[in-house]
């Protein structure tokens, strides 16, 4: 049974969600994707400028004039959002939690998908894959993917990315565009990141606290392993360790995007706390001039 407040939470993020679909998104998301591939829609007589390549040989020589082939761009996409509930997604130095800013992007695809008439489906991991959820059509079918999300009580605590991208890839053999929304805290996904991307239009939606990358000024903090439980004592006074927290930061983010490069891997950093409306939309019109 859904509780009122689960309730009220669906739908803030289902008002939220929608309206930067219709005010930013809606258009430029149908413009970013190519679709499956190409149909055939008509046969019809040559006209010069015509591609040469599209001759109908066969139509050709019964009636002893040039036809070509028309055919149409296949628009129906398959949306997949592989969403990383982890321990580690439970962090938020602000309001808002890597696993709240994660459940508003799956809404806000997924509503951008079924304003296009594509189907949308889930699959939410950890150190295994925990939920699938086949794509679909439908308004109903965005608002149970985002209740999952909402409610869900993930059993493992550590991150497989590797695992997660297998396992999609024995299920999913149409081409899907694939967001992979995770805060990446693994080490061992390169190759079946590539074999995706080989397969499917993967674009990954890397996590982040701005905390993360920028120690505090001063004191003496507890930080805590959300995937571990591993508890450890800082002491951010020191100039030297802030220094040394904030370089590995980097460090590990530079290692991030360079796998993601390697892989030709389209990707955009999200910052917890922090506006990410622009930043989708000049994705999606990179993504279009790229078409």
């Amino acid at each position: 049974m859904l509780t009122r407040d689960l309730l009220r939470q669906i739908r803030r993020i289902e008002i939220k969600t929608r309206r930067i679909v219709d005010e930013n998104l809606a258009g430029k998301y149908h413009s970013a994707f190519k679709g499956q591939g190409m149909e055939f829609s008509e046969v019809r007589a040559y006209q010069a400028g015509d591609d040469i390549r599209s001759i109908d040989w066969n139509v050709t020589a019964r009636m002893g004039e040039p036809f070509i082939k028309k055919f149409v761009e296949e628009r129906e996409l398959t949306v997949m959002l592989l969403v990383d509930m982890s321990g580690s997604t439970e962090y938020g130095s602000s309001q808002r939690s890597k696993r709240d800013v994660a459940a508003e992007l799956t809404a806000l695809f997924a509503f951008s998908a079924i304003r296009n008439q594509d189907k949308v489906g889930c699959l939410i991991f950890t150190d295994h894959v925990e939920l699938y959820i086949a794509p679909k059509k439908g308004k109903n079918h965005v608002l149970r993917l985002i209740r999952e999300i909402l409610a869900f009580k993930p059993k493992g605590l550590k991150t497989d990315l590797g695992a997660a991208l297998r396992y999609f890839s024995k299920i999913m053999k149409r081409r899907a565009v694939v967001f992979l929304i995770s805060d990446f805290m693994d080490d061992d996904y390169l190759r079946p990141m590539q074999n995706i991307q080989s397969k499917h239009d993967l674009i990954a939606l890397p996590l982040y606290d701005p905390r993360e990358h920028e120690p505090p000024l001063g004191g003496l903090f507890a930080l805590e392993d959300g995937e571990t439980g591993q508890e450890i004592m800082v002491d951010f006074s020191s100039k030297r360790v802030r220094e040394a927290y904030a370089l590995g930061a980097l460090g590990k983010k530079a290692e991030l995007e360079h796998s993601l490069r390697k892989s030709k891997v389209d990707y955009i950093p999200i910052a917890c706390g922090q506006p990410y409306e622009q930043d989708l939309v000049k994705f999606f019109k990179t993504r279009e001039l790229r078409r």
